[in-house]
């Protein structure tokens, strides 16, 4: 039965390989191992037995059964017996020899079966292998390559068979004709050779201790004869790789005599292949194998053989090598394996051959060369001792290779020497300098081309730096030979791209030196050892461009050289990798060469430096606090010195290397300031003198960064010397170098002209710093007569007496610096009150003048700013200026700026800063004009120079003159000082003029309005006597208001100047009031709406608030009023007209209901603002109310007609006065005032408007009041919809707005919920929505509306029946009985009442609804739910078994009902109906909708949670009944399906008794978590075989049911099922199973059309080995 059963269900797998789907055939091989591993005899017997008798199975299928049985004798090797062994040698050996044409996948699979068996029984094997390896007849290809596989799966049970082997094979080698067969007796020799080897090579291990290699020789020399003489000349290239890749092993087992006597024809032979095969790996592995054997028997024919040896492998290296090719990689590697072994045997012939190749012209050849040259330096480092120096030699022209790839393989050749000793013999300096050149290229010119695989890792740089770093930090030989080498490469030009790297090196090795003498210089500068090799090399650098550093003695570069250097390049401290750091870093650990007194205070100051940056990055330092700060270290580092003479030597340094900075004008900035700062420590007069006037003649005066840089230098210098400053200036003004490029003559040379404009320039810069920097008690008696005296000389040219005015920009912006700097420098002064500054009157005008050339419309070059700022400083000076000189400035330096177009956010930065800072320089200039007048007179002429630009049409000008505006209010108030109690006469003019701006459409002029009232309403307190630091709460207001004015929406912004204006009407002067009203009149017809707008709403709010004091006011308000309405058309002017009128007659209360109900519809927008107006007066709002209501209720809400005679159904048509009434109820409504009325009648109108939403749903317009409707929503004419449901949704939506009630409506938004009442689909949703809103948000408000509602329960419509319950129905809910709306229980009863009366409508879905409100008291409280049990249970089962539904949705209703119920009534009112719920929803189990499945499992979850711990016997039989549909549907498709499987199963665990179970639902079938689908069902069964194993064959059947299941997911879990429970079940139980009907199913299921199925039911076949 056993073996029939095993053999039965290989047969079904067996026959099920043939499945198209590869997944499938997958899983029916694994599904044969598991067979197999559980009984490997039987299964490989039966699988034995299939492949005999099913001879015509084609050969893919029996490949796939051959490799199941592989891997299962390969798992079970030990569990074989020699019968069964035998039988499947025999087996495998038929398949693999059945067919004599090569079939690959078929013979190879059962070779490997007879390999997997060798490793056993090999003696076995090889008696069937050699059965069919008979001498004299040609065996089959794949008996030889199995021979093979063999010997290197079983290298000591094979080698003893090899003599014999050898000895039959060797004469098939003649007999073999085809490639292919010749290529499996190459591949058999090798593997014969290498197993040889390998055993000899174990000889300690072998099973034969005896063997020894001569035994082979003799056959592998036939072999050999064959292979290299007939084979290798094949033109099949595959044999020839075959062949070549025998021979190498293959010469390791040949005699020495005949390796020697063959090797002359080997070697040429093997190398001819390179040029036959483009992969060369297996030619160059075989080639090396062969040098390897011939070298260890002493070979001399390798002499001979040498040249075209080391030719054909030199040509193998430079074959370009691509990275992403292994076989590439891996023969180059097998090429310097070559190089390696001719290396240690023929040194000098090596080197003879490579090196003079590093001259050749092809790039591959020197690269290459250079790659075997790194090889053999540190592969045969011995060997190549000696010729070190040779080499070193060698590579002088190789350093001149501009290649980039040669220049990567020259540096890493020079790693390698300098790992080996290379370094340190003569010419090794020239490597390094070498690595340094590399590592000074620039990063732009190194980028890659796009085939480079890393540029950043590949790059030359990159890897030069990487060497030096590590040459020096890790190659200890190398430190004397580094040091103090390196420090010759610090100040030569052309190395500033490697000072990082240069610096990082010379740190190390400074730092490893210190350790070793910690007192000792580690500089020793000594003339008499000048290197002969850097003199040569240095000699080349004529220019200070090529080398700047300064030698000391010797030649390396001087303490104040390096000092520079160092100091220069770290003022741009994050260039070249950070060389900032890495220079300061160095110059700490020089401190002792530098100077011997320098290291203390430099172990502080560079620290901190250092510091710094590590705090910022590039883009966020600020450059001039940087260089300030390195400044501040030269100044204390000359401070610490104190030496005069060497001050003086780094001062004559700086000034040398200067010429060196062109290319770099930011270091050559700084070097200036460095040279002013030491000349400035010094006290040597005459160096001062000299250095200064080598300085002006050296200079490159086109430079702009120049002339910044000496005009910095000599004002810095200043400090210290500003008598010889000031005099070396004048010298150089006076001598011929100045004066002979300013003749006649040059005036029409233009470069001529130029380049002495730009000499001015600097020179008039000069000044303006010395003027700047100096003291400023020196400066005051100079600034006339030295200073700006030579200023104008320089910038005024005269030629023949007649003034020449200069066109240059740069040349006006130094002199605009310069007077700027020299203003500036007077106001500082302490004495700058008393000193009177006779040429002010002509420097303003000179300003005024540069200012007005400049172009009105745009901002280009700073020299309005700089101009202002002069002007702002000359200001403040003795004498004052006269008024219309004032004028003149205030009115020239606006009309410069104001109008300049402003610049696109983010398009230029330059120009936004540059238009900022003048700004700045306006209102400063503003300020100070203003201080000479501090009066109201004072401030208004200013603000009347700004109200043309406040009134402005364009934005950017009205937001600046704002912000001057505020900016001179804010300094007034600041600097206000009243000695007595003065009116602020033109407080309402000015507070007229700005607060309409606090709505004007750019945001930042509201901003700077408000700022400018709010100044206003402070100053008029300042003048009313209150002091500076008091603080009006009024008035602070308004700076809370500011927010207001940020967003644009117009309302928000009404509203706040509607504030604005009630606090400028609590602290306006009663006498201010009318100009103010009159200011803001003529406001109304301003250009800009929004401040037009904003005139009106402060209009109103003064006449509210202020209006009891302007009685003998109103004719002339009223006349205003009247005139700008017929000024304007526009519609806020008329509201706000109608507004100040209805604040007049207040006291009229008169409405015409009626008449404007007859107004045509849709409502204009004049008859909504009278029906809002209505609402002012709340019992006039309610009486409108009521009178609409009735209006509203009166008429039938539609007539039915038919459109056409043919129609199925009429169409729906609105009667006008309900649909008008609701158009007038939804506008009343809509008034704020409208409030009070609205609550007083809330429930009356929420039900009258649900009740005409309701009955409208569906309902058309008129067809009239459709083209209308059509035609005013194309103009835009009707601002609401008159759609009927539509209006009466926003009628409702306005009422419970106006009724307090936000939040009902918000959550109705955001629910969708209003558009749902619209539809008739969702109509009845949209109604539970708006119940559960009004339930959690407007809770008090609804017995009342209840009650009303419950008197709509018999109307007529069925739509409004289905309304009022589904409404009732959701109110009985937990948010309303939790509120304490319904403490009545008298009302709670006539709920439940009314409710069960309509259990019997005609409706079905009032019906349904019922259910659903009766079910809702279980969310509210369980005692009513005790109290109606059987009442409750009784409706939901009546549900159950409602027979007039056709859909069942009263049924799913109940089912849903019950679920929330069950948990809430007496038991003893449950226990008759469980069962029979239980019976009648398990066929909603399998139903075809969703929601049926979901509702009917959960509540099946809810029954079992009803009676844990008291579960009948009958009821347990349901539970396990329902266990396995439970468990499949886990995969259902629907989710929610799936989640009331996991409630339900949660809820099952605890009937079924059994803990492990239970806990396991518990943990898996969590909501929200991640389910494992079959760990979890292996878990689930585990249990269930464990513990209830007499439920195996109920389960089983179960799950047959689910094989024909129409949902895939479901069909592929079922099998899954199955296959679960049968493999932890004990075998005893197999009887409870119909395996045969089991079997069939399954071997159905393997047909199935979705292939997942068919894996899962293989898988499960797999497993019923068990039942075996």
């Amino acid at each position: 039965m056993t073996e029939s059963y095993v053999k039965k269900l290989s047969t079904i797998l067996l026959d099920a390989v043939t499945d198209k789907d590869p997944l499938v055939q997958e899983q029916v091989c694994s599904a044969l191992c598991a067979l197999g591993d559980s009984q490997p005899e039987e299964a490989l017997r039966a699988w034995e037995e299939y492949l005999r008798q099913h001879g015509k199975l084609a050969h893919p299928y029996r490949t796939m059964i051959l490799r199941a049985m592989e891997v299962v004798v390969s798992n079970h090797i030990s569990e074989l017996d020699k019968d069964m062994a035998r039988a499947i040698i025999l087996l495998a050996s038929s398949e693999m020899t059945k067919a004599k044409e090569l079939v690959y996948d078929w013979q190879q699979a059962a070779s490997n079966v007879l390999v997997a068996v060798g490793k056993r029984f090999i003696g076995r094997v090889m008696e069937e292998m050699l059965s069919k390896f008979q001498p004299g007849i040609l065996p089959h290809c794949f008996v030889v390559q199995t021979l093979a596989n063999l010997s290197v799966s079983n290298v000591f049970g094979m080698v003893p068979f090899l003599t014999s082997i050898l000895n039959t094979m060797l004469p098939m080698l003649g007999m073999a004709k085809h490639d292919t067969m010749r290529v499996v007796f190459c591949c058999a020799l090798q593997h014969f050779s290498e197993s040889t080897l390998e055993y000899l090579a174990n000889l300690d291990q072998a099973p034969d201790p005896t063997v020894r290699k001569d035994a082979f020789a003799t056959d592998i020399f036939s072999a050999y004869h064959i292979l290299f003489h007939n084979w290798l000349q094949s033109r099949e290239a595959k044999l020839r790789l075959a062949v070549v890749e025998a021979l190498g092993p293959m010469s390791h087992l040949l005699p020495s005599e005949k390796l020697e006597e063959q090797l002359p024809k080997l070697l040429p032979g093997v190398l001819a292949l390179y040029r036959k095969h483009a992969e060369t790996f297996h030619v160059s592995k075989s080639l090396g194998q062969i040098l390897e054997a011939a070298v260890s028997v002493g070979s001399r024919t390798l002499e001979v053989q040498l040249d075209s040896l080391l030719a054909a492998l030199h040509a193998q290296v430079c074959v370009p090598v691509e990275s992403s090719s292994p076989v590439v990689m891996n023969n180059q590697k097998e090429v310097l394996r070559c190089f390696t072994v001719l290396a240690c045997c023929s040194p000098d012939r090596l080197l003879s051959f490579l090196l003079p190749k590093l001259d050749a012209s092809n790039e591959r050849t020197r690269v290459g060369t250079l790659q075997v040259l790194r090889h053999i330096i540190n592969s045969a480092a011995a060997q190549m001792e000696v010729k070190k120096p040779f080499i070193l030699s060698s590579l002088r022209l190789p350093l001149l290779d501009t290649n980039s790839k040669v220049k990567r393989a020259v540096v890493q050749v020079i790693s390698a020497m300098a790992h080996h000793g290379y370094l340190e013999q003569p010419g090794g300096e020239a490597m390094i300098e070498y690595i340094v050149q590399q590592c000074a290229l620039s990063p732009e010119t190194e980028r890659p081309g796009p085939d480079s695989e890393d540029p950043t890792a590949n790059s030359v740089r990159a890897v030069s730096i990487s060497t030096l770093y590590l040459v020096s930090t890790t190659v200890d030989r190398m430190s004397d030979v580094l040091w103090p080498y390196l420090l010759e490469f610090l100040t030569p030009l052309r190395f500033t791209g490697a000072l990082t790297p240069l610096c990082k090196s010379l740190v190390h090795l400074a730092q490893k030196r210190q350790e070793v003498g910690a007192d000792a210089l580690l500089i020793q500068y000594d003339d008499s050892k000048a290197s002969p090799r850097t003199a040569d090399r240095l000699g080349h650098c004529r220019q200070p461009s090529e080398c700047f550093h300064h030698l000391f003695p010797g030649t390396l570069p001087s303490p104040y050289a390096i000092t520079t250097r160092l100091l220069a390049v770290s003022s741009n401290p994050y260039l070249g990798d950070g060389r900032g750091v890495a220079s300061l870093r160095l110059l700490s650990v020089l401190h002792r060469d530098i100077h011997p007194l320098l290291g203390q205070r430099w172990a502080t100051t560079i620290p901190l430096l250092l510091d710094y940056l590590d705090e910022y990055t590039e883009e966020s330092l600020s450059q001039k606090e940087w260089e300030e700060k390195l400044l501040m270290f030269l100044r204390d580092t000359l401070t610490v010195v104190s030496d005069n003479t060497w001050t003086c030597q780094l001062s004559l340094e700086m000034c040398k290397q200067l010429p060196c900075y062109s290319e770099t004008p930011r270091e050559k900035n700084f070097l200036y300031k460095c040279i002013g700062t030491t000349l400035g420590a010094t006290s040597r007069k005459e160096v001062v003198r000299e250095h200064l006037q080598e300085l002006l003649e050296t200079a490159r005066y086109q430079e702009e960064a120049e002339r910044e840089g000496l005009a910095h230098c000599f004002g810095i210098c200043a400090i210290s010397h500003l008598d010889d400053t000031l005099a070396q200036l004048e010298d150089f003004v006076k001598s011929d170098v100045f004066r002979k490029s300013v003749g006649i003559f040059n005036i029409f040379k233009d470069r001529s002209e130029n380049e002495v404009d730009k000499v001015k320039s600097a020179l008039i810069l000069c000044y303006g710093h010395v003027a700047a920097q100096a003291p400023r008690e020196l400066v005051l008696a100079k600034v006339e007569s030295d200073i700006l005296r030579n200023v104008f000389q320089c910038f005024h040219t005269k030629v023949l007496g007649i003034k020449v005015e200069t066109k240059d920009p740069a040349l006006k912006l130094c002199l605009v610096q310069t007077v700027c700097m020299a203003s500036q420098a007077i106001c500082s002064s302490a004495q700058a009150g008393s000193f009177h500054f006779s040429q002010k009157a002509e420097l303003v005008a000179q300003m005024m003048e540069f200012i007005r050339a400049e172009p009105p419309d745009s901002l280009r070059t700073p020299i309005r700013k700089k101009a202002m700022l002069a002007c702002t400083y000359l200001v403040s000076l003795e004498p004052a200026l006269e008024e219309q000189t004032q004028a003149d400035v205030i009115h020239g330096c606006l009309h410069s700026i104001m109008a300049v177009v402003p610049v696109p956010e983010g398009e230029d930065g330059h120009q936004e800063s540059l238009y900022l800072d003048t700004m700045h320089a306006l209102e400063d200039l503003l300020t100070s004009l203003l201080r000479r007048n501090m009066t109201p007179q004072g401030l208004q002429i200013m603000v009347e120079h700004l109200s043309p630009w406040i009134k402005s049409p364009r934005g950017h000008e009205r937001t600046r003159a704002l912000g001057l505006s505020a900016c001179l209010l804010r300094f007034f108030l600041e600097h206000l000082h009243i000695s007595a109690l003065v009116p602020f006469h033109n407080l309402g003019l000015l507070v007229g003029l700005f607060s309409p701006r606090c709505a004007d459409l750019w945001s930042a002029t509201r901003q700077e309005a408000v700022s400018c009232v709010y100044s206003l309403l402070y100053l008029q307190l300042g003048y009313e006597g209150f002091s500076r630091d008091y603080r009006d709460d009024v008035a602070e207001r308004l700076l809370t208001l500011k927010d207001g004015l940020v967003h644009p929406d117009p309302a928000i912004l009404l509203h706040t100047c509607h504030s604005i204006a009630q606090i400028i009407g609590k602290r306006l002067p009663p006498d201010q009031l009318i100009s103010l009203l009159l200011t803001m009149f003529e406001g109304l017809g301003d250009p800009d709406k929004n401040c037009s707008r904003a005139a009106t709403v402060m209009i109103n709010s003064l006449l509210k608030e202020r209006g009891n004091m302007l009685l003998e006011k109103v004719p002339e308000i009223v006349s205003v009023l009247r005139s700008k309405l017929q000024e304007t058309r526009e519609e806020y002017v008329l509201q706000a007209a109608q507004h100040s009128v209805y604040l007049l007659a207040s006291q009229h209360r008169t409405a015409v209901v009626s008449s404007l109900l007859g107004s045509p519809l849709p409502f204009d927008s004049h008859t909504c603002t009278l029906w809002r107006a209505l609402a002012v007066e709340p019992s006039l709002t309610t009486q409108v109310l009521g009178l609409l209501l009735e209006k509203m209720s009166r008429d039938v809400p539609f007539k039915e007609s038919r459109a056409f005679l043919l129609s199925c159904s009429p169409d729906r048509v609105a009667t006008l006065l309900p649909l008008a009434a609701t158009c007038a109820l939804r506008e009343v409504t809509s008034a704020p005032a409208s409030g009070p009325a609205v609550l007083e009648l809330y429930p009356q109108l929420f039900v009258a408007l649900l009740l005409r939403i309701s009955c409208t749903v569906g309902v058309q317009l008129p067809r009239n009041l459709q083209a209308k409707e059509k035609r005013s929503a194309g103009s835009a004419l009707a601002p609401r919809n008159l759609e009927p449901c539509s209006s009466a949704v926003d009628a409702l939506q306005t009422m419970l707005l106006r009724g307090g009630n936000e939040d009902v409506v918000q959550r109705m938004e955001l629910e969708g919920a209003w558009e749902l009442l619209r539809t008739s689909a969702g109509h009845e949703e949209g109604v539970a929505r708006l119940a559960s809103a009004m339930a959690k948000f407007a809770g008090p408000r609804l017995p009342l509306v209840m009650k009303e509602l419950v008197n709509s329960q018999s109307s007529v419509y069925e739509i409004q029946r289905v309304t009022s319950t589904a409404f009732l129905a959701e109110h009985l809910c937990l948010q309303l009985l939790n509120s304490n709306v319904v403490n009545d229980l008298m009302l709670l009863e006539s709920l439940l009442d009314n409710l069960a009366a309509r259990q019997k409508d005609t409706c079905a879905s009032v019906r349904r609804l019922v259910l659903r409100g009766l079910a809702n008291i279980a969310s509210s409280s369980p005692d009513k739910v005790r109290a109606h049990g059987p009442q409750l249970l009784t409706a939901m089962i009546g549900g159950l078994d409602d027979g007039d539904d056709r859909h069942s949705l009263v049924a799913l209703e109940a089912m849903v009902g019950l679920a929330r119920l069950l948990d809430l009534v007496e038991p003893r009112d449950l226990r008759p109906v469980l069962l029979h719920v239980a019976i009648r929803i398990r066929p909603f189990f399998d139903s075809e909708k969703m929601e049926f499945r979901s509702a009917s499992i959960r509540l099946f979850g809810y029954l079992n949670k009803a009676c844990h711990g008291d579960c009948e016997d009958v009821f347990l039989e349901q539970v396990v009944g329902g266990l396995a549909p439970l468990l499949l549907h886990l995969r259902d498709p629907q989710a929610p399906v799936a989640s009331a499987c996991r409630f339900a199963l949660r809820m099952c665990g605890p009937n079924l008794e059994c803990e492990e179970l239970a806990a396991a639902f518990q943990k898996h079938l969590q909501e929200g978590w991640s389910l494992h689908f079959g760990e979890f069902l292996n878990t689930t069964c585990k249990h269930l075989m464990h513990h209830f194993p007499d439920l195996l064959g109920r389960l089983v059947s179960t799950s047959l049911f689910y094989f024909k299941s129409s949902w895939e997911d479901i069909r592929a879990a079922a099998p899954m099922l199955t296959g679960f429970l049968v493999l932890h079940v004990e075998p005893e139980h197999r009887l409870q199973v119909d395996l045969e009907q089991l079997t069939a199913a399954l071997q159905l299921l393997l047909k199935d059309p979705a292939p997942a199925v068919r894996m899962k039911a293989a898988e499960t076949l797999g497993r019923l080995v068990k039942f075996a």
